[in-house]
């Protein structure tokens, strides 16, 4: 499993204290230091089910210019560009469990569908 984190992020320091709680073994990815890749973006989107404006945090798209942006397929490699190279837009914690899905982690209930069932 992996998580995307920003140590700053209140939900991340939740997030990874809920899969210490779990004893889930668990890669941690600094999102910030590390950024994906353009290519990787595209990948978790598709686990997602998302667009990149689906996963882009408002205030942070105004400030790297993103705002007027259309939200349509036109303009769906212009967002991917964006996020790779700002990587502070994206929402968070994004985890990858070993089966491949994938989740925004942002509430209880997110989470549960990566922790163990017990």
């Amino acid at each position: 499993m992996e998580i995307w984190v920003n140590p700053a992020c209140s939900k991340c320091r939740a997030a990874t204290a809920a899969l210490d709680e779990a004893g889930v073994e668990y890669t941690v990815r600094r999102y910030l230091d590390d950024p994906p890749s353009r290519e990787e973006l595209a990948a978790v989107l598709d686990r997602l089910g998302l667009e990149p404006w689906d996963v882009a945090r408002p205030k942070e798209t105004k400030e790297a210019g993103l705002a007027g942006t259309p939200k349509d397929a036109g303009h769906r490699d212009a967002w991917l560009d964006a996020l790779a190279a700002n990587p502070r837009i994206l929402q968070r914690p994004i985890i990858t469990a070993d089966d491949g899905t994938t989740i925004i982690a942002r509430d209880a209930d997110s989470l549960a569908r990566v922790l163990p069932q017990g």
